[in-house]
């Protein structure tokens, strides 16, 4: 890092681990640098499953020592970013009241019926335009209230976990636009909470608060939090919070937000997050039945999208190998893959029998039989079944995005660590007839810390922080090089899935 740039901090916390990101930016560029990392997960108490709070928070200081020890003097801001949907409560005078649940909490079992019994899904579809999980804020709520909780009858106020996270940096309690869209009881027509929602629910809006866009300043680091870890005159800048929020904003593409955007976004991982960036909701029958869901993203935009059983597919099937005694890299993988026939069995990447099988290429191979296509034979097979159902999945779902929208879509955007796999780039190229253009692979951090630049005024706008992206990151274009079989294969895949 030169001694003239600007340096951001994003703290980009998952479901796994944790860390602490160095943005570095010479008003061209942005070099990243990883300052620490920590191990993320569930914690069991009994049957119940929580987050450790207390444990995230220390292990978030310990970064930002680290960062101070190497950055200390040059950075401008930190800013928080991670899942949707769980939250915490805060009691009197900011008493936190225990910790967080875990969105796999067994408590929303059933939560949807409930809800439905009392406000039928069309009308919680129409006041929130989101898709029904039943992990959305909206059921752990209703199953707080239904259990009678304590908690929530003495909480003051409701914070998603990366807005827990900036109070507890700056002291200021903010409700963040792209989380609050995760909740199911944000109206994004309204552009306000969907209060008249949570009372036929019975559930308390009292603790509600303000709702702030990205690029928010949020004011300086706590004084006592600055001097424990060695940060001085640093502000805590909110970027689109929601990890995917994040990642869209480092989408290399040019020109603003649309209503008919021409271009889509694949943000590629354990799952894939494929949608639209747009200027408006799309509440619509159409999108409804097709469980699309309206999230909020950087630049009072709206990311329209659909979640595909990412790369989780190919994840499982290698930790069964590794346990079978058969250890690939992924480089392995993909050319075993590589090597084996196209397009000769097909799943649905987004079938139940694949959620958490005690064994994918079982599962794999288990749905090929049920479904009267050849077994995969091979390990190569089995992985090129998955990237192959995959690339098919994001033709069906760029056919629906191009109905909901209503223009055409030219250009498919791939970041985060599916950019890497070269094999089901090209496959999604010609699966969809597209140009793909795949890059940047740390497209989360990326994005949080361009939109601090934008925020302390280092940038002028989204459009040129992705303008930056696209010159600091490297990023390769796949085109179409052979379709024709791929029609085919769709049809097939089709009646899968119909």
């Amino acid at each position: 890092m030169t001694s003239t740039a600007r340096v951001y901090l994003a703290v980009d916390l998952g479901a796994s681990s944790g860390r602490i990101v160095a943005g570095s930016f010479d008003q061209r560029r942005l070099e990243l640098t990883e300052v620490y990392r920590f191990e993320n997960g569930p914690t069991w108490v009994g049957p119940r499953m929580y987050w450790d709070l207390l444990h995230q928070w220390t292990e978030i200081q310990h970064g930002l020592r680290a960062a101070a020890s190497q950055v200390s003097n040059q950075v401008q801001s930190i800013g928080v970013d991670t899942w949707g949907v769980d939250f915490g409560l805060l009691g009197r005078g900011g008493e936190l009241l225990g910790n967080p649940r875990h969105y796999r909490d067994a408590r929303t079992r059933g939560m949807l019926e409930e809800a439905f019994a009392v406000v039928s899904r069309e009308e919680i579809f129409r006041e929130t335009g989101l898709q029904f999980m039943e992990l959305n804020t909206l059921y752990q709520l209703l199953a707080m209230r239904l259990e009678q909780s304590p908690l929530l009858e003495n909480a003051e106020s409701l914070l998603m976990i990366p807005d827990l996270f900036h109070w507890l940096l700056s002291g200021v309690q903010t409700n963040e636009f792209s989380n609050a869209t995760t909740t199911q009881f944000y109206n994004p027509t309204s552009g306000n909470w969907a209060t008249e929602l949570l009372d036929k629910l019975q559930i308390p809006t009292s603790m509600l608060g303000e709702i702030v866009t990205p690029g928010t300043s949020l004011g300086p680091l706590l004084p006592e939090i600055s001097e424990a870890v060695g940060l001085q005159d640093v502000e805590i800048v909110v970027p689109g919070t929601h990890d995917t929020a994040s990642a869209v904003m480092a989408v290399p593409a040019t020109g603003t937000a649309s209503a008919q955007p021409d271009w889509c976004y694949i943000s590629s991982g354990t799952w894939s997050l494929m949608g639209i960036e747009t200027t408006r909701p799309i509440i619509s029958d159409l999108c409804r039945s097709l469980n699309f869901t309206n999230e909020g993203g950087v630049g009072n935009t709206i990311r329209l999208l659909k979640n595909i059983a990412g790369l989780w597919l190919v994840q499982e099937c290698r930790r069964s190998w590794q346990q079978a005694g058969r250890a690939y890299d992924w480089n392995t993988m993909i050319e075993q893959a590589a090597a084996a026939p196209p397009l000769r069995s097909l799943i649905d990447p987004d079938h139940t029998d694949f959620v958490a099988p005690a064994d994918m290429p079982t599962a794999i191979r288990e749905f090929c039989r049920r479904s009267g296509q050849p077994i995969p034979e091979s390990d190569g097979a089995t992985i090129r079944t998955a990237l192959e159902s995959l690339a098919l999945r994001y033709r069906m779902v760029l056919n629906w995005l191009c109905d909901l929208s209503g223009g055409p879509i030219e250009t498919i955007h791939i970041v985060g660590g599916g950019a890497q796999n070269e094999l089901l780039c090209q496959m999604a190229a010609d699966a969809c007839n597209r140009r793909v253009i795949a890059g940047p692979v740390e497209a989360t951090a990326i994005g949080n810390l361009m939109m601090q630049a934008v925020a302390c005024g280092d940038l002028g706008s989204i459009a040129e922080a992705r303008q930056v992206v696209g010159e600091s990151f490297s990023a390769r274009t796949y085109l179409p090089a052979n379709s024709a079989p791929w029609d085919e294969g769709f049809s097939r895949f089709a009646a899968l899935i119909n």
